[in-house]
């Protein structure tokens, strides 16, 4: 009877062990460790809001400053995609003219909040002794890294703005609007997806004469009224962000960094201009 029981007892000792050593192997098998991927979406940061081509292309519509500011933020045209913010609107651009002598300029700011004013890019225009102007956009260093130039050269008859540029008998042009005063024409409305946007900037610049440079072609440069201004509370990603902005950028992640693969939601705080994937693994405390 004693061996009968010892028997029955090592037997079921042998099941509790197999039984284990499947749930293990099973366990490994599937895996109960999940590896998290985050990936940046291609080209989703800042930068991709706006085209500086299809903003020269503006510049070369416009006959005055106010309405190349009006035609930079009016919805029906398109070329402003910017939610530096990551509100869930297109942010409000402002143009500033400067300059001096040959040589004047547009600054285009967005204000994100008082006190909190983001240049974005700058435009100059140089007139030659043949009369013809030659153009170039700048792009912030914030936002579109370093020495990120588009430069084109146009004619009297092709570039209306000039006359008007250099008239000595106005005013500089300077926004009467800011944080939460919008002219009419702006609204509130979404951005585009980045492959909208991008197929209608496409469409913008198919046949334009702008290239593409990392310096300046304009011999005698202005200098910008809003150059080194940066805003602290931007959540897009920057191309060289300020000690600022990666600290709130660090407490605010981005919604451009989506989560991929299986287990739970990561985040990050990135900021490259191309895909990039990270991993890391967890112990699945469950199922």
């Amino acid at each position: 009877m004693n061996s009968l029981l010892q028997i029955g007892v090592g037997a079921f000792i042998l099941l509790v062990l197999f039984s284990s050593m499947r749930s293990c192997s099973s366990s490994s098998r599937y895996g109960d460790t999940y590896n998290v991927s985050v990936q940046q979406i291609a080209g989703a940061d800042a930068a991709s809001g706006l085209d500086l081509q299809a903003v020269g292309s503006l510049v070369k519509q416009a006959k005055t400053g106010e309405e190349f500011e009006r035609l930079l933020n009016t919805p029906s045209v398109g070329v402003n995609n910017l939610d530096l913010d990551e509100d869930g609107a297109v942010d409000y651009i402002k143009v500033t003219e400067y300059g001096t002598g040959n040589v004047k300029g547009f600054s285009l700011t967005v204000d994100l909040a008082n006190n909190q004013t983001q240049e974005v890019a700058t435009i100059e225009i140089e007139k030659t002794a043949d009369g013809r102007a030659n153009v170039q956009t700048h792009g912030n260093r914030n936002i579109y890294g370093a020495n990120h130039y588009y430069h084109s050269s146009f004619g009297l008859t092709d570039f209306l703005l000039l006359s008007w540029l250099f008239n000595s008998n106005r005013p500089y042009y300077s926004s009467p609007w800011g944080y939460n005063s919008y002219p009419s024409y702006y609204g509130r409305y979404s951005p585009s997806s980045y492959d909208n946007y991008r197929q209608r900037t496409r469409n913008v610049t198919s046949s334009s004469t702008w290239s593409s440079s990392n310096t300046s072609t304009v011999s005698s440069t202005a200098t910008s009224p809003n150059a080194g201004k940066t805003a602290d509370n931007i959540k897009a990603p920057l191309k060289s962000p300020t000690s600022s902005q990666k600290s709130f950028q660090a407490r605010n992640p981005s919604k451009t960094v989506r989560s991929g693969g299986f287990g739970r939601t990561s985040t990050s705080t990135s900021s490259p201009s191309v895909k990039r994937t990270t991993s890391s693994s967890f112990r699945s405390g469950g199922k």
